[in-house]
């Protein structure tokens, strides 16, 4: 190289070094206002200039059951970002990244934007809303008219807003005349429902999240608590009583990486162990005998039936050592404040209720029910699951009510100010019965609504055969590119979390606004407003003259509660709800504190209420817990100890199918379908990109295969594709795969639990094969 170029090249390079540190410290031209900082005020600290918020508002997130609030940054009346709520009883401050990603998934080209009708030549093509609505009625009128009313259902979901659940339900079958009608809270806490009903008399989940920070003793069973709901397990870390966390699941998860004590049973074999612990417990006579004779029913049948769980049996049965099964006994003996949990691996069952109901037995023959720590304690899946549960009017009337009962029938019709002969008598086919009413030709119509069951439902190949039956099949969602909303002759926009107004309602029973802080895409629309344009269209629009906006819907959802042990008619507004940091049902009007710190308890609904608002300030109220006094919603008061025998597995393993497959979540920045995270690249980038399934190294050495080899994992009634990832963290002749890939579930098998109708998507047999 000469001289003279080397100069040049050096003179060049200095150049450039000049104009890099002019750009990057110049204070006008590009980018420079858009990366500067500046105090967001509100407690927000620095912000860039550019998302300064002109205000802030709180509101409940819309993922998982926890409900965490979250504080939306606002800008000229749009919401810019988020932080979450650190003055919020639930998450104190804490947020999952999908909690932090809420808003960024609203903004996707996926959304759908106008009505979309299927054409002659079989394609989804756009339509004004008035179309849509005319084909909508005179299609699904035309149904009911060759195959009668009942040949039409609908499929809701727990992740709207209590009031458009409502509306949903009450349109369809009072207006519609409609009887079937469920929702995707079937797949996720119909067992919980059940079990706590027969048990309780009510479907009443008695915790407060305080429990987890007051128990000494936590008992997690088939709940991976740190990727499913990782906030709770926040409230885990801070207690500070260093608790033992008891896990007891097939696979080291990562919830059971951190107990004290893992108990890796074999899967399903859970119900059988709980009754072994059972008769450790009364043969060692550690139960709380007071309280089993005074608040319970059903023990001395209970007691006799768990003779036949011997020690060494159960050992067989579970695959656990006795030394570990008597642990177990001993450290809920040991615990004065214990608290069970459970979660899906116990509700994705076929024997999911009387498993459940075989943790509700320990809790109260041991009386840890009632009291701070304490409690047989379902953590509920969807952000708004314990909202559909009592007010979705689907398997339910309106408020927990019976769709049988003829003074439930009239007292709900009293109040919407309806002929009391519209309403069913009969009570809805289940989720699965719609299905299967489907394939045998009995429903035509399918009115699905913000859930994805071509991807979501139980065996998906046989799922997808049965909808393309339908003679019409329509989707209400936000995007338009679910697997079902692909299959569909109809499409309707609708509008997403964050775009709307409503309530939600949490695990431990906590109702929390959510707000209307974006405007939806397109001409989407709020799942109420189009409700209100099917009835109008209908013909039944005067039926709902009352339902003229969510918190008017609210009003009469809380007239509706009276009596009831969900009654919330001492909730004043939407606007007590946000002040109050959220509130516990029941609250029921005319409560009277008191003493400071206490609350009144009212007999004849044997619910530990709270004061009135303007009695106590909302601190007081914050996290209320029931059965403080034993009574249950039973007729005799008392709660129920109900069991039945273990089943074997459904499905066993056999020399053509020799793993055992599980599956769960994968990631705590995965949700469900990933209908919406999919849609976060921030989300995108927390989990692997390929579907993968994990293997026990010794199977994969018997098997030739290494980790990242491509296989293919089959059952009897499907197959997929994925990177094999080589993990102790699963037992042999097990394997698990996350339940979010659109084709785990061409490998689950069509089972369901006799009394709560729920699939049983944990368990089947599957054989690995190298592509």
């Amino acid at each position: 190289m000469s001289t003279d170029l080397a100069a040049s090249r050096c003179e060049t390079s200095s150049e450039e070094d000049d104009f890099k540190a002019d750009w990057l410290h110049a204070t006008t031209g590009p980018l420079t206002r858009e990366l500067l900082l500046a105090p967001g005020g509100f407690g927000l600290g620095q912000v860039p200039m550019r998302d300064k918020p002109d205000t802030t508002t709180n509101m409940v997130c819309g993922y998982c059951s926890t409900g965490c609030s979250l504080t939306v940054h606002l800008k000229d009346g749009v919401a810019s970002r988020l932080t979450p709520n650190t003055d919020y009883p639930v998450n104190l401050g804490m947020a999952c990244p999908k909690g932090w990603e809420a808003l960024t998934v609203l903004n996707s080209p996926e959304r759908a934007t106008t009505p979309l009708l299927r054409n002659a030549d079989g394609e989804l093509e756009p339509v004004d809303w008035s179309t849509a609505l005319r084909t909508f009625v005179a299609r699904m009128q035309t149904i009911q008219s060759q195959h009668g009313p009942h040949s039409v259902a609908f499929l809701g979901t727990g992740q709207m807003p209590t009031e458009e659940l409502a509306f949903l339900g009450s349109l369809a079958k009072f207006g519609m005349g409609m009887r079937h009608g469920d929702g995707n809270t079937r797949q996720c806490m119909a067992t919980s429902v059940v079990a706590y009903k027969q048990a309780f008399g009510f479907d009443a989940p008695p915790y407060t999240y305080a429990d987890f920070e007051e128990s000494d003793v936590i008992v997690l069973i088939g709940s991976n608590l740190c990727l499913a709901h990782p906030i709770l397990w926040e409230r885990v870390m801070r207690n500070p009583h260093h608790p033992e966390i008891i896990v007891v699941d097939p696979r080291m998860t990562e919830t059971a990486m951190n107990a004290t004590l893992h108990l890796p049973l074999a899967p399903k074999s859970d119900q059988a162990l709980l009754y072994g612990i059972a008769k450790i417990l009364i043969e060692r006579d550690w139960i709380d005998q007071a309280y089993i004779t005074n608040h319970t029913e059903g023990f001395a049948e209970f007691a006799a039936f768990v003779r036949d769980y011997p020690l060494e049996q159960v050992a067989a049965a579970t695959g656990l050592a006795p030394q570990q099964i008597e642990r177990f006994a001993e450290l809920i003996h040991r615990g004065e404040r214990v608290s069970f949990w459970w979660t899906m691996g116990v509700n994705q069952s076929y024997q999911g209720v009387r498993t459940a109901q075989a943790i509700i037995s320990l809790a109260l023959m041991t009386g840890n029910i009632g009291r701070p720590g304490t409690g047989a304690n379902s953590v509920t899946g969807q952000c708004n699951a314990m909202g559909s549960r009592l007010f979705s009017n689907t398997t339910n009337l309106l408020g927990g009510h019976d769709f049988a009962n003829p003074a439930h029938r009239a007292k709900v019709a009293g109040i919407l100010g309806i002929p009391e002969s519209r309403i069913p008598r009969e009570n809805s086919w289940t989720y699965n019965e719609i299905m299967e009413g489907i394939l045998a030709g009995k429903i035509k119509g399918l009115w699905v609504v913000c859930t994805n069951t071509a991807h979501s439902w139980i065996n998906q190949n046989l799922a997808r055969d049965v909808l393309e039956r339908l003679e019409f099949l329509v989707v209400q969602d936000m995007y338009q590119t679910t697997e079902t909303a692909r299959m569909a002759h109809l499409v309707l926009p609708a509008a997403g979390w964050g775009e709307k107004d409503g309530t939600f309602i949490n695990s431990e029973r906590r109702i929390g606004v959510v707000k209307k802080v974006a405007r939806a895409p397109g001409e989407a629309l709020s799942d109420f407003s189009i409700f209100r344009l099917v009835a109008r269209e209908w013909g039944c629009g005067d039926l709902f003259a009352k339902w003229e906006s969510p918190e008017a819907v609210f009003r009469l959802l809380q007239q509706c509660s009276a009596g009831q042990p969900c009654d919330i008619t001492g909730i004043d507004g939407y606007r007590q709800l946000d002040e109050c940091g959220g509130i516990q049902w029941p609250f029921v009007k005319g409560q009277v504190a008191r003493a400071e710190g206490q609350v009144a308890n009212l007999a004849d609904t044997a619910v530990e209420t709270a004061p009135r608002p303007s009695t106590l300030s909302p601190q007081r109220f914050q996290e209320r817990r029931l059965f403080a006094d034993g009574r249950y919603y039973t007729p005799s008061r008392r709660a129920k100890f109900l069991f039945d025998a273990p089943r074997p597995l459904t499905e066993p393993t056999s020399n053509r199918y020799p793993f055992l497959l599980l599956t769960g979540r994968g990631s705590a920045s995965q949700w469900h379908t990933q209908t919406r995270t999919r849609q976060s690249a921030v989300l995108r980038k927390l989990y692997p990109e390929r579907q993968y399934v994990e293997i026990n190294p010794s199977d994969a050495r018997t098997l030739g295969i290494r980790h990242g080899t491509t296989v293919r994992v089959e059952s009897q009634r499907g197959w997929l594709s994925a990177s094999a990832f080589l993990t102790a963290c699963v037992q042999p002749g097990q394997v698990f795969v996350p339940m979010h890939d659109r084709t785990t579930n061409r490998l689950t098998d069509a089972v369901f639990d006799p009394y709560s109708k729920q699939p049983s998507y944990k368990a089947c047999a599957v054989r690995i094969v190298r592509e």
